[in-house]
């Protein structure tokens, strides 16, 4: 890319923008709505730069060829919607178990089951506490606009280098299909290659294998143990943005669309004298809890945490366990296909603020 160039561009397009620019060589998927313009723009795109689109025969086909892509150490994608995540899960695991670099992009729909496609963050659990077997972990980003789903893209594709671990980018159908400036600019991505691991062929050098079965319990053990040090190494990769000021009495801590509703809401009653702060976790995993604890420990003023979700409450739990008792958390679950108007926040906001429900907004 030359120069910057401003357009006008959906989520998933700037994903499939930031794949490109991260110089993605593979992607494989399967449709499934609201993610469907991923593939479609994809099989347009990748192939003008010498990559590899493939529309596999179903979401179990499709990871398992980017397992095989990210074998040889190329720069893999996929994408899917929430119960076609489901369906890659074991793949997942084995992913990690082979720590394999691939990026994988959910646009969230309403669950469970087939639920409906309308907007949600139900899959919160899934991407953060593991969505298959086994003690493992995604990295997990979760932008909350179209140009951090270009960067963000871009950047997963170095973490999953970096960590030789697979990473995720989860958005909602809100930030998928909804369409905002973009910039395409020239970004920095680190690449680490896999000179050293990958399965390019065995010629002028000893043979490499991979595998995820041991059935020696110590040898077991030592991986397992070996991914946790990696996985807690993964803490300098915490991602966040904060709006706290002295004297805030309430943290509303939201994350993707529901951010971007919050800070709107946040910003009008800041503006007419409100004492309300804010807190977006962008690093789902791992999770902010030490910066989110250290605005709750430095608080001149006991604080009241908000924590609205486009689901019947799971970041609240991280949220939680990072203020350790030392703050009211209050969930405000809108379950999927509920969302709620920057209004309906404010009214929320002002009831943990204990004022008089007589003075408008």
């Amino acid at each position: 890319m030359k120069k910057d160039k401003k357009i006008l561009a959906k989520g998933v397009e700037a994903i499939v923008f930031g794949a490109l620019e991260a110089e993605c060589k593979c992607y494989f998927g399967y449709p499934i709505t609201p993610q469907n313009d991923i593939p479609e723009l994809m099989s347009r795109e990748l192939p003008k730069r010498g990559g590899v689109f493939l529309q596999a025969e179903s979401e179990l086909a499709a990871i398992n060829m980017i397992l095989g892509a990210c074998a040889t150490g190329a720069r893999a994608m996929t994408s899917s919607s929430s119960p076609g995540i489901s369906l890659m899960c074991e793949s997942f695991s084995y992913l990690a178990a082979l720590e394999f670099p691939a990026v994988v992009v959910n646009v969230m729909r309403g669950g469970p089951g087939l639920g409906g496609i309308e907007t949600s963050q139900g899959d919160y659990f899934q991407a953060t506490k593991g969505s298959g077997h086994g003690d493992f972990r995604f990295l997990v980003l979760a932008p909350s606009n179209a140009q951090e789903a270009y960067e963000l893209t871009a950047k997963a594709f170095e973490l999953a280098e970096k960590y030789r671990n697979p990473v995720m980018v989860l958005l909602d159908a809100i930030l998928g299909q909804m369409k905002e400036p973009l910039v395409l600019k020239k970004l920095k991505i680190k690449k680490y290659p896999p000179e050293t691991w990958a399965l390019t062929g065995a010629k002028g050098r000893n043979s490499r294998f991979f595998r995820s079965l041991f059935l020696d319990a110590e040898e077991l053990k030592q991986h397992n143990l070996k991914l946790m040090k990696k996985y807690q190494s993964m803490q300098k990769e915490i991602r966040y943005e904060a709006k706290i000021e002295e004297g805030d009495m309430v943290l509303v801590v939201a994350f993707g669309s529901m951010a971007r509703l919050a800070n709107e809401a946040i910003e009008d009653l800041r503006n007419k004298g409100y004492q309300v702060g804010y807190f977006r976790p962008i690093t789902l995993y791992p999770f902010p809890y030490k910066p989110l604890k250290e605005i709750v420990t430095q608080a001149k003023k006991p604080l009241k945490i908000l924590v609205p979700e486009q689901n019947c409450g799971q970041m609240v739990e991280d949220v939680k366990l990072a203020v350790e008792g030392k703050a009211e958390v209050i969930s405000l679950p809108y379950p999927p296909s509920v969302v709620p108007f920057p209004e309906d926040l404010k009214k929320e906001i002002k009831k943990c603020l204990n004022l008089s429900k007589s003075r408008k907004v």
